[in-house]
């Protein structure tokens, strides 16, 4: 098992992305430790992962926190020690051109996806470089490397945790730890639906979404928690400061 005694720390794992690869992670034998705002989606993801034999508990995180997040890694690198953190958890926006978006949902967008992304590595670092290894993998998008338009608040986010990786593979390299990020295309998770909800027919611009990519359809969330599960284990020893692209060949049309 790729992830045997393993410890494994998720953020926004009550669904999507975040959801699969916590199951993907149990099966390859870590123990996972699930967070999330949402607890009963969180517990869900830890009962399922239960039934079928793995090690999973879950505790309630909100990433914007920072003394949480500290808290949290820092109980979880004291007790089982820390092997790898996926600092998954985002949040999209309704799509408007940038001098239409409100500063309120600016700010949110970015302490969530900047500032979420920034305490779970800022948490998870000294643990890691103490003990003299560790992977961190950041969940970025096709957005850290392509302005979208009406997503201007998104895309700028996405772009800050790809270099935030880069820097951080850089920096904590000489103490053996490794930072990655996997960039999807459109996936089928529920910020895929709260996009689509604002558009004026939902399915006719999913099909229309899935026809720009060449294997014409959308990613499963499980899909790119495969991604993530190699750039975490130890086949990927020698990837560091990566975006990983996953999006169906749509980067290459």
């Amino acid at each position: 098992m790729r992830l045997e005694n393993k410890t494994v720390v998720i953020t926004g794992a009550a669904s999507g992305i975040g959801e699969e690869t916590a199951k993907r992670c149990a099966e390859e034998g870590a123990r996972v430790i699930v967070t999330d705002i949402d607890p009963n989606g969180g517990e869900e993801t830890v009962a399922e992962i239960e039934a079928v034999g793995g090690d999973a508990t879950f505790a309630e995180l909100d990433v914007t926190d920072s003394e949480a997040v500290h808290a949290v890694i820092d109980d979880v690198a004291e007790d089982d020690g820390l092997d790898v953190v996926v600092n998954n958890a985002g949040i999209g926006h309704p799509g408007s051109s940038l001098e239409e978006i409100d500063d309120e949902i600016r700010d949110f967008v970015v302490d969530v996806n900047i500032n979420g992304v920034w305490n779970g590595c800022h948490a998870a670092l000294p643990h890691m470089k103490a003990q003299g290894h560790g992977s961190i993998v950041n969940i970025g998008s096709l957005a850290s490397f392509l302005g979208l338009p009406k997503q201007a608040a998104y895309s700028t986010t996405k772009a800050a945790v790809l270099n935030m990786t880069r820097t951080i593979a850089a920096e904590a390299g000489p103490y053996g730890v490794r930072a990655n990020a996997v960039c999807p295309g459109f996936t089928e998770t529920q910020l895929l639906e709260q996009y689509l909800a604002g558009q004026d027919d939902p399915e006719a611009a999913r099909e229309a979404m899935a026809e720009e990519y060449p294997l014409k359809r959308l990613a499963e969330p499980e899909e790119i928690a495969n991604a993530v599960l190699f750039l975490a284990s130890d086949e990927a020893s020698f990837v560091s400061g990566h975006g990983l692209v996953v999006d169906g060949g749509f980067s290459t049309c």
